[in-house]
């Protein structure tokens, strides 16, 4: 019989694969434990970063596998990629755009530990790693629609990309999550990925990916029909979080024919 492809998973987290409000990924645990027996690689790809990743890499149990931090601009676990930190670059141009734009920005940069845990809901000591950036600077908004459209703009000229994602307004120097997840799924040698996200700054690696699925999050806007999902190369899920993860994995795994014993060295 022969073997199915060699697959590869990307899953956003916040929203995702973590439950929005409890950061919970138990009800992902049946198809983690699936993809985990056939040797199938999960690949966490967040705007998190790489201190947090690895911490949630550990609890489960994926620390043999890459991981994409801070929205592809960083990628931790593989050989060969340079650590080589640009947030301080980032940072300085930010604070050169006109005051009635950086005023409206409130980046994770500008908070204290206590401030990044009370909009985030993470522990103080979470909320710390969240502050360990090196490539993208996460915030708040608080400006009108037409101000954001020249923040934006005025951002651009300098060479960085602002991208709504689950909660927050992230600025980096532009390398999207589908760059990161190509250099990712060619060094595992992948003949086939799957891509779960739920925000505006998934949507690249969902339409980069063989398989793109988008999970469904009631907190946040629903994203508009993308192209590919009218002919099901972009699926979404009824349930939302890990619950929605674990049903869309399950049901690609059953559709792939990876039947029991059958391992992902195909």
């Amino acid at each position: 019989m022969q073997n199915p492809p060699k697959l590869a998973v990307f899953s956003d987290l916040d929203g995702t694969l973590l439950d929005h409000d409890t950061y919970s990924w138990a009800d992902a645990q049946p198809a983690l434990a699936r993809l985990a027996a056939r040797g199938i690689p999960v690949v966490l790809t967040s705007s998190k970063t790489a201190a947090e990743i690895v911490l949630l890499q550990e609890e489960m149990g994926l620390m043999d596998q890459p991981a994409i931090v801070e929205n592809g601009s960083g990628i931790v676990g593989l050989p060969g990629q340079a650590d080589n930190s640009t947030y301080s670059q980032l940072r300085m141009q930010l604070d050169e755009l006109p005051d009635h734009l950086r005023s409206h920005f409130i980046g994770f940069g500008d908070m204290t530990t206590q401030e990044v845990a009370l909009h985030t809901g993470l522990s103080p000591d979470a909320a710390k790693r969240a502050q360990d950036r090196a490539f993208s600077e996460p915030g708040i908004w608080s400006g009108s629609d037409d101000t954001l459209a020249d923040f934006r703009s005025a951002l651009a000229d300098q060479g960085i990309v602002a991208q709504h994602g689950g909660r927050f307004l992230t600025l980096s120097f532009g390398r999207t999550k589908a760059d990161a997840m190509h250099v990712v799924s060619s060094a595992l040698a992948a003949t086939r990925t799957v891509a779960l996200g739920d925000a505006p700054n998934d949507i690249t690696m969902l339409q980069a990916a063989d398989q793109g699925v988008i999970v469904a999050n009631p907190h946040r806007p629903v994203l508009p029909p993308l192209e590919g999902e009218a002919e099901g190369h972009i699926i979404r899920t009824r349930k939302p979080g890990p619950k929605g993860w674990n049903e869309a994995i399950n049901a690609l795994l059953d559709g792939l024919d990876y039947s029991e014993g059958a391992n992902n060295h195909g």
